[in-house]
């Protein structure tokens, strides 16, 4: 397992059984201050937010357009055309609402936080779900949770998945989504750090492939756990399992450590392009905005390859 490698057990706080548990409760607790941090970062982008809207059948005023000639001259508006001398037809918007279901990872791996970051993965991974639920929700999206309450569209889906996220206990949380909401042709964004062998997520993803999903992955990751910065004696701790190694001269492993880690996010963006959509990578050291823009554009499938964050 490729989290294996992760700061020092002295400082972390998954080493011990009671430390996992203050910590799963500590993350609980902090799900109202996440929602407002979510809310503060989908209203910084939401300038930036294009909906799916365009013009089709429904009650809501999208745009006046030219006349063509050959159409219906009963789609002319002739109030508004007689103000310019043009023909103009009014079109309403199409209201498509379409069914996003949301995951994300929870588990102690996700605890984790170097000193290189002010927050753990489990944090910014909450705050980018809710956040982009909060963005979907006021779209007028279908939202839900892939293994929650079923979606909806309704503005303050954020509020409702927080209430569901916080009702989830987070001790010994499911490390897979179990997918009991996804149906045919929905877009499913699994939020994570991914860094358990591939071969554990190929039955998921031969559920969605055959669901017929559009699957977007988003990779949170720790900057201690792409740069090693560690040097000299250390103890490393898997902080799923608990097993830990002692090393001489860490820094003899960090050539090797990110060459593996290179080859495993390889291997997860290709899984992404299988699934539809492409890898994106996201460091807790960095602005949320990116991350939030580039899944954005890869639902409203604006398809550019590998997108980083």
């Amino acid at each position: 397992m490729l989290g294996g490698f992760r700061r020092p057990a002295q400082n972390d706080q998954g080493a011990s059984a009671e430390g996992a548990m203050i910590a799963a409760k500590s993350a609980a607790a902090n799900l109202p201050d996440l929602l407002v941090e979510a809310k503060r970062v989908a209203a910084t982008v939401s300038a930036g937010w294009h909906g799916r809207r365009r013009a089709g059948p429904g009650e809501t005023f999208w745009q006046f357009r030219p006349f063509d000639f050959g159409e219906p001259a009963r789609r002319i508006d002739w109030r508004r055309s007689a103000r310019d001398d043009t023909l103009l037809v009014r079109e309403r918007e199409w209201e498509a609402a379409h069914t996003v279901l949301l995951w994300v990872d929870r588990t102690a791996s996700m605890r984790v936080r170097s000193r290189m970051a002010d927050v753990s993965k489990e944090q910014r991974a909450v705050v980018l779900l809710l956040a982009l639920a909060e963005l979907l929700g006021r779209g007028g999206e279908r939202i839900g949770l892939a293994d929650g309450p079923p979606p909806s569209a309704r503005r303050d889906a954020a509020d409702r998945i927080a209430e569901a996220l916080a009702e989830t206990e987070t001790e010994g949380a499911a490390a897979r989504p179990k997918l009991i909401n996804v149906k045919r042709h929905a877009d499913v964004v699994l939020i994570g750090d991914f860094l358990d062998p591939l071969g554990e997520w190929a039955e998921t993803f031969r559920t969605l492939a055959a669901r017929g999903t559009r699957t977007h992955l988003v990779q949170v990751l720790d900057p201690a756990e792409e740069q090693f910065p560690f040097g000299g004696r250390t103890r490393f701790v898997d902080p799923e399992s608990g097993l830990a190694f002692l090393v001489g001269k860490a820094e003899a492993w960090r050539t090797s450590y990110q060459d593996t880690l290179a080859a495993h996010k390889a291997a997860l963006a290709t899984e992404a392009r299988r699934l539809g959509s492409s890898l994106i990578v996201h460091h807790t050291d960095h602005s949320l905005a990116p991350a939030l823009l580039a899944l954005r554009s890869a639902l409203a499938g604006e398809r550019d390859g590998n997108a980083g964050a």
